[in-house]
C-alpha cells in the first residue's frame, strides 16, 4: 500500500510541475496581448490561468498534508511525555481528518453542481474544476490515514522496544 500512496505522491508532484508550466502559456498570452500588439486579445486565456491556478491550489494542498507542511501548525505546547506528544499529533491528524471528510461530503454536492454548469468562455464543464473539492478531500483522508497508522505503530514500536 505504500509503494501505491508513495506512486500517487510522486503523480501529484508531477501534475503540479505540469500545471505550473501551463500556466505560464496564458499568462504570458494575456501579459503580450495587454502591453504589444503581438498577439490579439484572447478572452479565454483568463479563465484556463483561473482553472490551472485552482487545481495548483488543491494538488499543492494534497502535497502539502503527506508533507505535514499545510495544516499542522504548532499551536499545541511541547511535552517530555512521548504519550501527551501523540496525543497532541493525533488532536491534530483528527482534525484534519474531520476538514478532509467534510470536503469529500461536501464537495460531492458541488461536484454535482458543477457537473449541470459549463464555463461561460471556453464551455469546459464546471466539474473540472468542482471535482477537485472531493478529490483533494479524499486525498487528506488517505494521506491522514497513513499519518495515523504511522504514528500508531511508532508508538507501539516505542512501548514495545521499553520493555
Amino acid at each position: 500500500m505504500r509503494v501505491v500512496l508513495e506512486s500517487y505522491y510522486r503523480f501529484l508532484k508531477l501534475l503540479l510541475t505540469i500545471l505550473m508550466t501551463l500556466l505560464i502559456i496564458p499568462v504570458s498570452m494575456q501579459i503580450l496581448s495587454r502591453y504589444t500588439g503581438i498577439i490579439p486579445r484572447f478572452i479565454w486565456t483568463e479563465e484556463i490561468a483561473r482553472f490551472c491556478f485552482v487545481w495548483i491550489i488543491m494538488i499543492g494542498a494534497m502535497i502539502a498534508v503527506r508533507d505535514g507542511t499545510h495544516f499542522d501548525v504548532d499551536v499545541l505546547p511541547r511535552s517530555a511525555s512521548k504519550y501527551i506528544e501523540f496525543a497532541s499529533r493525533m488532536f491534530v491528524h483528527l482534525a484534519i481528518l474531520c476538514m478532509a471528510l467534510s470536503f469529500v461530503y461536501w464537495g460531492y454536492d458541488f461536484g454535482i453542481l458543477g457537473s449541470r454548469q459549463r464555463s461561460e468562455i471556453s464551455g469546459l464543464p464546471m466539474l473540472s474544476i468542482y471535482i477537485g473539492w472531493p478529490i483533494a478531500g479524499a486525498t487528506w483522508t488517505v494521506f491522514t490515514v497513513e499519518k495515523i497508522w504511522d504514528e500508531v505503530k511508532n508508538l507501539k514500536g516505542e512501548h514495545n522496544g521499553a520493555r
